[in-house]
């Protein structure tokens, strides 16, 4: 704990508390500004440097609704536009969401006070942040959206590590860059030469560590053998009206349009057919008279075709609905399935309704979802197919499930129109990119209105459609075989590590402090 005496809750900590937020928002996409994330933190650090534990609380509380009513205000667009719900219970939404996941940032604010000037300030700043990250990530139903190592998705040498620590060895290295500059730059001038002796190297071999280790990986996996055989895919964008989607009388036409582009890419010869989410916007299951023309279509391609589709299943008079993938195989005449495990919260089921009652479902399909009992890879010939359906592609350890069950391609099947034209397109695509990464799996992502596009296993982005726009791309895509990576096969290990030191570093420091007054009073 730092000897200095706590200053009063200021006007200009306040402000650097509300810049650490902005920075920390400009370094996601849409924008050209990843860098910034490498000090985004510095000015919330300086703010709650002789700052008390509770004030420490406030500026992170204060950064945090800076940084997440910026990042993710495209909440009040998918409730108020497509949700229909009066612009105020919208904004009330994003507040209360936003001030949730500003809890965590609180956190790391009054963890971050008591060590701002230890000798290992930068590591002890990296430890907190992941394991705050990895709680937000599963407590309760688990936001991870936009976790801080997301905001490097373009800069593929530096991310290739996610192979081995996930996204939180990418979060933990950017934390420990802004513990060092906080260091050097507050530092007393008679401690400025040990910080220069020895945390500026260290913080130099960790970044070009990564960077060399991903160049190591990118290399290999680009000039070894291949590993698996290459096959043809088509994704179909159909760009349907979100206001139409459901609406019975369209639901001949958006097939039709579905189809037309289709046998557009048929010359193509390929051999896997995605279409988005829900694209079939009636229950298929019920073999209505628009289903035998997606079975005609699959044998007519001779390709396995995959699209989403709501369904239900009655059970003891209750009827439960689900968000499904089918997947038709046409050679075998097989219709597999599976249902969306992850739902997405005030979307597709709504948690704590009970206490919630303003917040409606967001799903125009009829009843609350339920989830999917169990996930598993679909598999049609040499094809074993991963699917993700919409937000799970923010959650690592369902992509990793996958690959354990021997998924060779990673499918993610989406429909963002809800977003309309905001950056969470753009911020959901960039999250996509490291589950291939994670599983050095190849991604095919089909969406309604954008972003499509193919994702190789090292995290390139291929053929990517505009937003808002028909489009159909052809790609060839060589099925995963590889083995197993560090991170597929033992999961959030590091992660899990850094939740255990720092609760152990926490716990410690409680003790001692304690001691210290019992000691006092003594």
């Amino acid at each position: 704990m730092s000897d200095a005496q706590p200053a009063p809750l200021s006007f200009r900590n306040l402000l650097l508390a509300v810049l650490s937020g902005v920075l920390l928002t400009l370094a996601f996409p849409p924008g050209p500004f990843s860098f910034v994330a490498w000090f985004a933190l510095v000015p919330l650090l300086k703010g709650i440097q002789t700052a008390s534990p509770s004030d420490a609380f406030k500026l992170g509380l204060v950064s945090g609704l800076a940084h997440y009513m910026t990042l993710i205000y495209w909440i009040i667009v998918v409730l108020e536009h497509y949700g229909k719900l009066h612009f105020l219970v919208a904004l009330f939404s994003l507040l209360l969401l936003s001030l949730y996941l500003s809890l965590y940032l609180g956190l790391f604010s009054i963890l971050a006070s008591g060590i701002v000037d230890s000798r290992l300030t930068p590591l002890l700043l990296a430890g907190y942040w992941v394991a705050l990250e990895y709680v937000k990530t599963h407590l309760i139903t688990g936001f991870p959206w936009c976790l801080l190592g997301y905001s490097q998705y373009e800069h593929l040498y530096l991310i290739q590590a996610a192979d081995l620590l996930g996204v939180y060895g990418i979060s933990f290295l950017i934390v420990l860059i802004n513990g060092f500059v906080f260091s050097i730059i507050t530092r007393p001038r008679p401690r400025i030469g040990a910080v220069l002796k020895w945390e500026v190297p260290v913080a130099f071999l960790l970044v070009a560590g990564a960077w060399m280790y991903g160049h190591y990986r990118i290399s290999g996996i680009e000039t070894d053998s291949p590993g698996g055989r290459p096959a043809k895919a088509v994704i179909i964008q159909a760009n349907i009206d979100q206001s139409i989607k459901w609406d019975p009388a369209y639901q001949e036409k958006t097939l039709q349009t579905y189809f037309r582009l289709t046998h557009s890419a048929l010359d193509f010869q390929p051999e896997l057919i995605v279409w988005p989410e829900t694209s079939v916007p009636f229950f298929f299951q019920e073999h209505t008279k628009l289903s035998p023309g997606v079975f005609s279509l699959a044998e007519e391609s001779g390709a396995v075709l995959l699209f989403g589709s709501p369904a239900y299943r009655r059970d003891r008079g209750a009827v439960h609905y689900y968000n499904r993938a089918y997947m038709i195989a046409p050679e075998s005449r097989q219709l597999l399935y599976y249902d969306k495990i992850h739902l997405v919260p005030f979307g597709e089921y709504v948690p704590f309704k009970k206490y919630l009652p303003f917040i409606h479902r967001l799903v125009e399909a009829a009843g609350d979802f339920a989830s999917g009992e169990k996930s598993e890879a679909l598999k049609a010939g040499d094809l074993s197919v991963g699917v993700l359906i919409c937000f799970e592609a923010i959650f690592p350890e369902l992509a990793g499930a996958l690959a354990r069950d021997g998924a060779n391609i990673l499918v993610n099947i989406t429909n963002d129109a809800w977003f309309g034209r905001t950056s969470a397109p753009y911020q959901h695509l960039s999250m996509a990119v490291f589950r291939a990464i994670e599983t050095h799996r190849p991604m095919i992502r089909a969406a309604n209105t954008g972003f499509s596009a193919f994702i190789t296993p090292t995290g390139v982005i291929q053929g990517k459609s505009d937003l808002f726009a028909e489009a159909v791309l052809k790609g060839s895509i060589t099925l995963g075989d590889s083995p197993l990576t560090f991170y597929s096969r033992f999961g959030d290990i590091f992660a899990g590590i850094l939740v255990i030191l720092s609760a152990m570093h926490l716990l410690y420091g409680i003790w001692k402090r304690r001691r210290r007054k019992a000691g006092g009073a003594g």
